[in-house]
Parts: structure tokens; sequence; C-alpha cells
């Protein structure tokens, strides 16, 4: 199984749209897709907006997505042709309470895409890509201390630079795509992520547990 991580620096980057258009450009992979939203004082990292994605308890919570309008980031991925798509909901610094469920939901999965940059504490996986549009001046904690572990790096072409005291040094020698919304994933992209899996026509192969 291929665990891929996208990432990014702030919201409204792109990254759903990314996860998205990968599901869709190889859905040989039967992608099962993860969406991760972390809450502090009734505010969502998500959008930065009061929100209810708090759950009861004010821990965890996670809901597999059902609905397929598009309206939803979770509901997004379905379409795009994902086999599941989950909502993980919890409080900021809490995520590793949920990760005994995501792991067993990644366990069921084929291959798996999700959406976040603090699981990279937590989880190793087979590819990170971070999603980076420097006329975004916000430039979230989690974002730049992972900068390092990308494999590459999806960049709005914007020529604007709103950062303060970043560097993309960490990142010099992995791979940039340049994008122009409302374009998000372009073949070149497509082609990277396919030469870092293992092949789709083997994805079905099981490995025996190694000892």
């Amino acid at each position: 199984m291929a665990i891929v991580v996208i990432g990014g620096h702030s919201r409204s980057v792109g990254k759903t749209s990314v996860v998205a258009g990968l599901i869709g450009a190889l859905p040989a992979y039967n992608w099962t897709a993860f969406k991760i939203t972390q809450y502090g004082h009734g505010i969502c990292s998500r959008s930065g907006e009061a929100c209810n994605c708090a759950t009861v308890d004010h821990s965890w919570a996670i809901s597999e997505e059902k609905d397929r309008s598009g309206e939803s980031d979770t509901s997004r991925f379905l379409v795009a042709g994902a086999t599941h798509s989950w909502w993980v909901r919890t409080e900021q610094g809490r995520l590793d309470e949920a990760m005994p469920t995501i792991r067993r939901r990644l366990a069921e999965s084929e291959n798996a895409i999700l959406e976040s940059n603090s699981l990279l504490k937590l989880l190793q996986p087979e590819l990170y890509i971070t999603v980076l549009d420097s006329a975004i001046g916000d430039f979230k904690r989690s974002a730049r201390e992972f900068l390092d572990r990308a494999d590459a790096v999806i960049l709005h072409e914007t020529g604007q630079a709103a950062w303060q005291g970043i560097s993309l040094k960490p990142t010099g020698d992995r791979p940039v795509f340049h994008i122009h919304p409302p374009e998000y994933v372009t073949p070149e992209i497509v082609q990277f992520v396919k030469s870092k899996l293992v092949p789709a026509p083997f994805a079905n192969h099981h490995h025996p547990p190694v000892a």
C-alpha cells in the first residue's frame, strides 16, 4: 500500500484540489482519501473561522463521507473517484489520539492519500508533497517544520512574494512544479507521483509480512 500526503503552508492554497486531481488522474490506485481538520477554541484550522468541527468530547472524531454532491472537500474526493473518503477532526495537539483509528482505516485501504501537514509527526508516507503560494503571507508552523521532508513542491506561479523570513532552501534539491490555477495537477506532477509509487497493476498483490 502506498501512502501519499499532501500538505501546504496555509489555507486556500489548493491542497484539496491537488488531492482530488491526483485521485482523478490515477484511478487505478483505488485511493482512500483523508481530510484532517484541526480545531481549537471554536476556530477551525481549515477556514480560520468559527466552526462546528468540534466533537462532543472536544477530542477527535472520524466520519466517512457518503455525499457525492461535491460541495465539501471530502465529497470532492468521492466525486474525483476515491473508493472511500474520511473526515478526521481533532483538537489541536491531539491528533495522536486519532491515529489508532486512522491506522486501521489505512490498513483497510488499497492506497491512501491524505491532506495534512501534522500527520508527518506520526506517519511516514511514501511521498509528501507541499503546496505553496508565495502570494499568501501566512505560513503554518507545521508546514515550515516539515518543509525539508517534502519530496516535491507544487508552487503557484503568482510572481508575488508575501512571505516574510521564509526560505525554500530545505527543498533546494527537490522537484518544483509550477501551476496556474484552476489547473492544480499537471501531467508532470502525475508522472512524478507515479514514478514514486508501486505500479498500479501490482498494487493488489499482497506481500508477506516482514518478520
